[in-house]
């Protein structure tokens, strides 16, 4: 039987991090996963194949739609899908191998199989056609998580589908049908609008991205109703049916009434839930909560102490980059090192153009907290740099302690949010003040001059440019 001091289940950015932090920290480490190539949901079918998508579709709605207000004539444009989704297989393909790469660069061995618990030592991994043991001092789980459904939409993956099919479509949809107005619902039903087909999002909440700040949700909402998206808030979903070619939703209103919306396909994007299946949690002793989170203390142990978990399958926000900070946690307080996460401090991020993205507090949450705040905006129409680009739309706002001034919260929709979001995170890190942020020196013309308008806006309505 093989012996490890670590073993880590799952390769996705959570598991495949902490293999290489562990391994880095001088410990015989092996990294268990089911499928043939590493990298798990996030670079075979999340976040890396839908950023490809997203980034393609965006190429076709400039050429047909600003090409020529820059002067850039061209004629005869097509989508050519099947293209889209070989370059998007390509770049899948490509980053899976870095992966192996590292993992052969630090020595870490891979087990391709279903990896399961015979005790709380030994690990069990089932190729399908034969299973061997193998021992580990310290384990760490980090199986992720898998597209949630509720009753009445569960998918067939052919008209209706999760995010896993919608990657991999093989003709535009005339119609889309977008259950859920969160992440990944208004990331794909973005790639197959700016593609041509008319997508309708149907929302149980009353705002989309309900966990972000209310300012962003609502501005947010004028820039797809805008691009032609079409919003049903309110409404909760009773049944998903498949005609054959077509697909039916049928919903509740606001008012109670029973609503029909009839696409092509429906996209069932209302979250994910974490991934235990197959592990026999139960042969260590581990405890799983009602949401099928495996439980964990603030050092991510479960109840097994040799055991850990991260990522999407423990409590929390389900992003990779937090997966990640996790893996090197954990792998730092199994070397004896004192890591550290600030939770407040994981900034999220929708992809869709405009770019979507927060950190910290939102204004209802300190409100509801009874928090004495201040808040300053910053419209992104006003930047130089926005209207030479002509990506115009959103806006940086930043909310401040009233008395001390320090940072608690920073929320915006613009052009590269994803990367001005770090300027924030940066701050806050360092509980930097709304004056701090407004007296340094930013470059002229960029976004981030946003970023200095609105600490300026935050600080007694000081900004400059409106």
């Amino acid at each position: 039987m093989k012996k490890f001091d670590i073993a880590v289940i799952g390769s996705g950015p959570g598991g495949y991090v902490a293999a290489i932090r562990c391994a880095q920290l001088g410990l015989k480490t092996a990294i268990i996963e089911k499928y043939s190539t590493l990298g798990g949901t996030c670079l075979n079918v999340g976040c890396i194949p839908s950023k490809a998508l997203l980034d393609s579709s965006e190429h076709y709605h400039n050429a047909t739609h600003s090409f020529s207000e820059h002067g850039i004539n061209a004629s005869n444009i097509s989508a050519d899908l099947s293209q889209m989704i070989a370059r998007k297989n390509k770049v899948v393909e490509q980053t899976c191998s870095g992966v192996k790469y590292l993992m052969d660069k630090n020595k870490i061995e891979v087990l391709e199989g279903v990896g399961s618990f015979k005790d709380k030592n030994t690990l069990l991994v089932n190729t399908g056609n034969e299973t061997q043991e193998i021992e580990a001092d310290k384990i760490i789980i980090a199986t992720g998580s898998k597209p949630n459904y509720f009753p009445g939409m569960e998918p067939d993956k052919k008209r209706i589908i999760t995010s896993t099919e919608a990657l991999n479509m093989k003709e535009i949809p005339k119609k889309l049908l977008v259950i859920g107005a969160g992440v990944i619902g208004l990331e794909l039903g973005s790639v197959y609008k700016r593609l041509g087909a008319e997508v309708e999002i149907i929302e149980f909440a009353s705002k989309i991205l309900p966990t972000m700040d209310g300012t962003i949700s609502k501005e947010f909402t004028k820039v797809l109703k805008k691009s032609g998206f079409k919003l049903h808030m309110d409404h909760k979903v009773q049944n998903v049916e498949n005609k054959g070619e077509t697909v039916v939703v049928k919903a509740l209103n606001k008012k109670n009434q029973e609503v029909e919306i009839e696409g092509d396909y429906c996209l069932v994007a209302v979250g994910r839930k974490p991934y235990t299946k197959g592990l026999s949690l139960e042969n260590a002793g581990i405890q799983t909560n009602q949401k099928g989170q495996i439980e964990v203390n603030e050092n991510l142990q479960t109840s097994c102490p040799n055991v850990y978990a991260i990522g999407d399958v423990v409590r929390g926000a389900m992003l990779a980059h937090k997966a990640e900070d996790e893996g090197v946690y954990v792998a730092e307080l199994i070397a004896g090192q004192k890591p550290h996460i600030n939770y407040n401090l994981i900034p999220g991020v929708v992809y869709t153009w405009p770019e979507v993205a927060s950190v910290g507090k939102t204004e209802e949450e300190l409100k509801a907290a009874g928090k004495e705040i201040k808040v300053g905006s910053f419209p992104i129409k006003a930047l130089g740099r926005a209207r030479a680009s002509m990506d115009i739309s959103g806006l940086i706002k930043i909310i401040a302690d009233k008395e001390t001034d320090e940072v608690l919260g920073v929320h915006m929709i613009s052009a590269r949010a994803a990367d001005l979001i770090m300027e924030a995170v940066i701050a806050m890190e360092y509980k930097a003040s709304a004056e701090d942020i407004a007296r340094i020196c930013h470059p002229h013309p960029t976004y981030s001059e946003a970023m200095k308008e609105a600490a300026l806006a935050a600080t007694e309505d000081r900004a400059m440019h409106i």
